[in-house]
């Protein structure tokens, strides 16, 4: 799949832009503040339905305006579609192919994206949050279904724990509607749970694949499911998961009325990642920690292309200053696969390592992006 061109109007500091893209590289070089995450980040959005950087809607339209626009044109299996996306203060509309949409989310499925930033070294120092959005975000894109679970677990999560305040705080005594969310909490987390196990079942291959390559095999990495339910979860079946789920609850009312909020379940969860035994997150180099990071974002790559058929849209942003040669190079040749790839960098002083048959580069300033004629 590839982005023909896209169209952009007051999204963040962009002013308005029509670009042609290459179906293969595009590269975007301008000083800091520009526009050029920007412009990465209204492609995120199109692939997601949601930005990587702010959940309010309004900082997504340029100041003083009244609404921003995004419209891209995909090319996926030999199909056209035409998505078009409007963000006013209020409200988003989407069109796909003209034709009105209900749900932003019906976003989800068309554009497959992978972003690589330097934020995502978060994805392996920092905490659990960051790893199920990972997850999240991945399983959202190749199967829209679980999109829809993850917002009702967490519209019934917090009717749970607005609940379990109330009974804290004693305005409540009655733990009757507490057992009919325990229920609701049971069935779709048991489902969110053994997605999730499914999808690290073949990252793990994945991500071991391309960390061995990049450490000349002197180094492997292991991934895991960290379940707040029980040790072993992902040995079990899904039946399974929903009685220990259940037992759970049961087990920690008391302590959850004591605390007023859910103390067990896929919000809770983590995604374990070791190199050579031992756990990266506390103990690995900054170094093996980036390699991770990368390490990921390859086999997230790999596992659209094994899920839709094709390979996602890869988004570099600003990551090749800060790599080392080894892992540059590694990017490099993935580029040499059928990838459209989009590169934001604030000078061209590495653009001669890149080999690929065609290639485009884009200026931009002050919120214009336009073509350089040459390098």
């Amino acid at each position: 799949m590839y982005i023909d061109r896209i169209y952009l109007k007051d999204f963040r500091n962009l002013t308005e832009n029509l670009i042609k893209l290459d179906n293969r590289l595009n590269v975007f070089v301008g000083l800091n503040g520009q526009g050029k995450t920007n412009f990465l980040e209204a492609v995120y959005l199109m692939g997601t339905a949601s930005s990587h950087r702010t959940n309010a809607d309004r900082e997504l339209i340029r100041w003083n305006q009244d609404r921003a626009v995004v419209q891209l044109y995909l090319v996926k299996r030999d199909e056209k579609l035409k998505i078009s996306l409007e963000i006013n203060k209020k409200v988003k509309k989407l069109e796909i192919n003209d034709v009105p949409q209900e749900r932003v989310s019906e976003l989800l499925g068309n554009l497959n994206v992978v972003l690589f930033s330097p934020e995502d070294l978060k994805l392996v120092k920092e905490g659990p949050h960051f790893r199920r959005k990972f997850l999240d975000t991945e399983l959202s894109q190749v199967k829209p279904y679980y999109h829809y679970l993850l917002k009702k677990y967490n519209h019934i999560l917090s009717q749970r724990n607005n609940l379990l305040k109330e009974l804290m705080t004693g305005n409540k005594s009655d733990t009757t509607l507490l057992e009919v969310w325990d229920e609701q909490l049971v069935e779709i987390g048991a489902k969110i749970i053994q997605n999730r196990i499914e999808v690290i079942d073949k990252l793990k291959i994945l991500a071991r694949l391309s960390h061995r390559q990049i450490t000349d095999g002197l180094e492997n990495i292991t991934l895991s499911y960290e379940s707040s339910l029980s040790d072993r979860i992902e040995e079990k079946e899904l039946e399974e998961i929903k009685i220990i789920f259940r037992n759970k609850l049961v087990n920690n009312r008391n302590e959850e009325i004591t605390r007023g909020y859910t103390l067990a379940g896929p919000q809770r969860d983590d995604l374990k990642i070791t190199m050579n035994g031992i756990d990266i997150r506390k103990y690995g180099s900054q170094g093996q920690q980036r390699t991770a990071a990368l390490s990921l974002k390859l086999a997230e790559l790999e596992f659209m292309k094994s899920e839709q058929g094709e390979y996602p849209v890869l988004l570099l942003d600003d990551v090749f200053s800060e790599l080392d040669n080894k892992r540059r190079h590694r990017l490099i040749d993935i580029m040499a696969h059928r990838v459209q790839t989009f590169i934001t960098a604030t000078d061209f002083f590495n653009l001669n390592e890149i080999n690929t048959p065609s290639i485009k580069v884009f200026k931009v300033r002050n919120g214009l992006i336009t073509r350089y004629k040459s390098l």
